[in-house]
């Protein structure tokens, strides 16, 4: 975005790793006096560079251990189709994100679980149900090598 500065960027760097600190702290870390620095963090949410806060939890402490990815190869690649699989995607809670993609299939699917059995009952009482839906495949993550929100600025 060309009306990002470097103090915006020096912002929201600072925000992504510590979205609780207090503006006094953020203008110190950013030079900035914390009018100033209240200001752009106005602006930022303003034209929704910041879209919003969030805690981050461990999932494993929450009860939803398993991470899986699903490719969701549609039977029909319509308008209607799209529109209706998207609709049933986003009630579920299960689903962390859904990535419509180029490619060999039409949907990419992060779930989180609490293990391969729940996962079951998942795939046969929800996501093979939902509208459009012909064949899925279904990548358990064994490891998970990096996890993050931060975005490179």
């Amino acid at each position: 975005m060309s009306d990002i500065d470097a103090v915006d960027r020096r912002i929201l760097r600072v925000l992504q790793t510590d979205a609780r600190i207090s503006n006094a702290e953020l203008a110190r870390r950013c030079n900035l006096s914390p009018a100033a620095c209240f200001e752009r963090v106005r602006r930022l949410r303003e034209k929704k560079v910041i879209t919003g806060y969030a805690a981050m939890i461990d999932p494993a402490r929450v009860g939803r251990d398993l991470l899986i990815f699903v490719e969701v190869l549609l039977d029909r690649t319509t308008g209607d189709v799209f529109e209706a699989f998207a609709e049933a995607v986003r009630k579920q809670p299960e689903v962390l994100e859904c990535h419509m993609v180029a490619g060999g299939f039409d949907y990419l699917i992060k779930a989180r679980v609490g293990d391969m059995d729940a996962y079951r009952a998942f795939l046969g009482d929800v996501l093979v149900r939902m509208p459009g839906v012909r064949e899925t495949r279904t990548y358990a993550v064994l490891e998970e090598v990096k996890s993050t929100t931060v975005l490179p600025l």
